[in-house]
């Protein structure tokens, strides 16, 4: 996503053409290439083009998942700090009960809606990213996400 379009709930997915459509399609297309090679015509060439086709594939998935992962682990500290600074002293006690999905989601709020929003996540026990980006109603734009 660039800049000229201002972010929402809406377009805030980040979808990288090159690497989540031509690198997976190629990938996928190698891996069913290597799966016909091995039944067309059965060889230890077959076996290993089979199982390169398999790696680059796992690799591919876990390399978005790892970036993720770390994303997320950011972005959980970023909240931390954040809601130790916005929060009202009630609520301060209660940030270790956010989860990672939560904290995730309110990111994208905004300091002034953040405290009720927050309030209301843990009282109503919202647990879908989804839905608590749907109630967030002044959206912080995240240009920088993996």
């Amino acid at each position: 996503m660039t800049r000229n379009v201002p972010q929402s709930f809406a377009n805030h997915s980040r979808i990288v053409p090159l690497y989540h459509g031509a690198a997976f399609v190629i990938l996928v297309a190698n891996f069913l290439w290597a799966c016909y090679q091995l039944v067309a015509a059965f060889s230890l060439a077959a076996v290993v083009a089979l199982l390169l086709a398999a790696a680059l594939l796992i690799v591919w998935f876990y390399a978005r998942l790892f970036a993720l992962t770390v994303q997320d682990r950011v972005i959980r500290l970023e909240m931390r700090l954040r809601l130790q600074q916005l929060l009202p002293a009630d609520l301060k006690p209660r940030i270790g009960e956010l989860t990672v999905a939560q904290l995730v989601a309110l990111r994208f709020a905004g300091d002034a809606e953040l405290p009720a929003l927050t309030r209301r996540v843990l009282d109503e026990k919202i647990l879908d990213r989804g839905e608590i980006k749907k109630l967030v109603t002044d959206w912080q734009a995240d240009y920088l996400r993996a």
